[in-house]
């Protein structure tokens, strides 16, 4: 993707603008609407700023207007401060004086309820109709420290001397950027800008980060996002920013099952919210960290571990420590979220014997007490990020990093420029060290939580796919095919299913080609879950019991479904197999087309046992998905249990994530549960299928 010329006059206007209007600026610089003109001239803007009031003609000392016509220019960027009511005029007035940008304070729009909702329509429409780029409603503002631009009405950006650095900040919670700041601060840690997004009516989260992906002072971003909103954007600038070596962390909030409540499917049901997100974190090549603390101190970490080393196989941690107790906590978190702490080789603890070092070489290279000697860690550094045994190396210092950095931390400083990415975790509170490794841009750590979600989110990035899906059309309404025509659209997709014979619901048992026993089930597509309507019967086992099993589904349906159109059954042979397993396929509203592979059957729902990947996947990735399912590892010969034809499974879980590049065929969902493993080289059948049809 190409940075257009729009994007960077929007990053212009946005961040870098040379004249900015205050609008309902307050003469009390204490107050919401006083703090940006206190802010700018505090932080020493060089830019125009112009305070609007029609009421005064002086504001905190300086000259103020009665409205944004009076203005001796048209300014690049209005800042709405007047309560809800007037916003809207304001900025239409904008938008007939060719303002680029303006960013909306007030609340009370679609959160607060019919009539809100109404003035966010318009504030689209607005956008939409003229031109005019709004970041908001709810927008504390924009911070950029490179130009000393503090358009914000944040009170914590009322302290002093700010930091800058490398990292942008977009939040969707406005209080957000002033606590990263305030702790980044803290910490010696400063940010290139700061945006507060707020309600996204127009600018959103992936447009703003995109728009400055070609400043060079701008090396990486932190996201904190309450929702996965306008995830188009969001995809396209996270492919962006991995393409040019930027990495991008992210703290999301709202981990609701309210939309699995509702779903339709089980690949709906399975496939919360948060999965979904999850999965679209990982997938775009994005650092979701789930420890505040991380979301600060991921960036240098991230930066040196690769993204296309990240996979299956790239995850081997070393760990050296000066400390057993603390090198313990940062092994047990780091087990909690998956990520195994590697024993150094045979290889390597000769190496370490030969070198006269102290201490044991177990899960850790504990180096006790003896480690806090600058020869002995330097020693020990070089001979563990030479090891081929693993992928990244952490430290863990104990009491002396508090008041002698120079013992331990000073040879974790000497030793960063290695090939191998090396971090640091520092058990007691060291102020000063944690100084020393952050100026030198090495990872480093205050506690074993963030330290262990910092790497195991690192690790869980996957390189993205580069380029923008078809759009698929999202449909004022869908229906449900039936089984039969379910079947017609696997079939499209080279998804194998059961052989199938379709009998009258109201004549007798047909001719069948394939054996006894069979099992019968109604099919219409008014009827997508079979079982609550009584609508499936079992081992049938011959023509006679077939005759009773319609007699069974005629009164099932008169009782449990009345008046629902049915006339036709589906007749199949009973299948088994070594394992049954779900494979679903659903438009998400955000992130779009996701593909899931589950425990199948009934207990699909209540194990929860899945992978989740935006769709399309290749079959290489849904290798890795089927590894992810802890029901299938008996499916590997595990114990010397019979295999089962994974490698079928794998090309069946591609084929229907094919569907994400076939929008013609308007497919929502599409849901196979179960699909049957049988033996290895026998394949794999579905042998029941639900879709969901937009546009129809």
């Amino acid at each position: 993707m190409d940075i257009s010329h729009a994007s960077a006059a929007l990053a212009h206007a946005l961040l870098a603008p040379r004249s900015i209007a205050l609008v309902g600026a307050s003469d009390d610089a204490g107050k919401t609407a006083g703090r940006p003109l206190r802010f700018l001239r505090e932080a020493g803007f060089q830019g125009k700023v112009y305070p609007i009031n029609p009421n005064r003609s002086t504001v905190q000392g300086e000259q103020a207007y009665p409205g944004l016509s009076a203005l001796p220019e048209v300014p690049e960027h209005v800042f709405v401060l007047t309560p809800t009511e007037g916003v809207l005029d304001c900025l239409r007035e904008s938008a007939a004086l060719g303002v680029k940008v303006a960013t909306v304070l007030a609340s009370g729009f679609s959160e607060s309820g019919a009539e809100g909702a109404q003035r966010e329509a318009a504030l689209r429409d607005l956008a939409r109709s003229t031109g005019l780029r709004i970041l908001g409603p709810s927008s504390l503002g924009v911070v950029n420290t490179h130009n000393k631009l503090v358009l914000t009405a944040n009170a914590a950006f009322a302290e002093p001397d700010l930091p800058s650095g490398k990292v942008f900040v977009a939040s969707q919670s406005g209080s957000m950027i002033g606590a990263l700041v305030s702790r980044g601060k803290a910490r010696g840690i400063g940010f290139a800008g700061l945006v507060s997004v707020g309600g996204e009516v127009d600018l959103s989260v992936g447009e703003i980060c995109a728009a400055t992906l070609d400043d060079p002072a701008i090396e990486g971003y932190l996201l904190f996002l309450e929702s996965l909103g306008h995830g188009e954007e969001l995809r396209a600038f996270a492919a962006e920013a991995a393409r040019r070596g930027k990495p991008v962390i992210a703290y999301k909030l709202g981990r609701s099952e309210a939309a699995a409540e509702m779903a339709a499917t089980h690949t709906g049901a399975l496939a919360g919210e948060d999965d979904v997100a999850d999965a679209f974190f990982k997938d775009m090549g994005i650092a979701r960290v789930g420890v505040l603390d991380a979301l600060l101190e991921t960036f240098p970490l991230a930066r040196r571990v690769e993204l296309g080393k990240t996979g299956p196989g790239h995850r081997r941690v070393g760990v050296v420590t000066t400390t057993g107790g603390g090198a313990a906590m940062a092994v047990d978190q780091l087990g909690i979220r998956g990520i195994a702490v590697q024993p150094a080789s045979p290889e390597t603890v000769a190496r370490l014997s030969a070198a006269g070092l102290p201490g044991t070489a177990g899960r850790v290279v504990d180096l006790t007490l003896a480690g806090t000697r600058y020869d002995v860690m330097k020693k020990a550094l070089e001979i563990l990020l030479e090891a081929p045994e693993f992928d990244l190396v952490l430290a863990v210092v104990g009491s002396s990093a508090r008041l002698y950095p120079q013992l331990a931390v000073k040879p974790i400083i000497d030793s960063a420029g290695a090939g191998k990415p090396l971090a640091a975790m520092l058990v007691p509170e060291a102020p000063e060290a944690l100084r020393q490794l952050t100026e030198a841009g090495v990872p480093c750590f205050r506690s074993p939580e963030a330290c262990a979600d910092a790497i195991a989110a690192v690790f869980s990035r996957r390189v993205p796919r580069q380029g923008a899906l078809p759009a698929v059309p999202a449909g004022a309404a869908t229906r449900t095919l039936s089984e039969a025509q379910a079947y017609g659209v696997l079939e499209q997709l080279g998804v194998p299913h059961a052989p199938a014979a379709m009998a009258s619901l109201a004549g007798g048992a047909p001719e069948l080609p394939f054996p006894f026993p069979v099992v019968a089930k109604v099919c219409s597509e008014h009827i997508p879950h079979k079982t609550e309507v009584g609508g499936v019967v079992l081992n049938i086992a011959n023509r006679g019991e077939l005759e009773q099993a319609l007699a069974t589904l005629r009164g099932n349906l008169r009782e449990r479904a009345p008046g629902v159109p049915c006339d036709q059954v589906l007749v199949q042979p009973m299948q088994r197999g070594l394992g049954e397993v779900l494979v679903g396929y659903r438009v998400d509203p955000q992130a779009g087309p996701i593909v899931m592979l589950a425990a199948g059957g009934i207990w699909a729902e209540v194990a929860r046992d899945r992978s989740i990947r935006l769709a399309p996947v290749d079959v290489d990735t849904a290798r890795e998905m089927i590894a992810e399912v802890q029901s299938l590892k008996p499916l590997t010969g595990l114990r010397g249990k019979r295999k089962g034809d994974l490698e079928a499974l794998a090309k069946a879980v591609s084929s229907l994530s094919q569907l994400a590049v076939l929008p013609d065929l308007r497919i929502r969902e599409a849901e196979v549960n179960p699909m049957m493993v049988l033996a290895e080289g026998e394949g794999v059948l579905a042998v029941d299928a639900l879709i969901l049809k937009s546009g129809e």
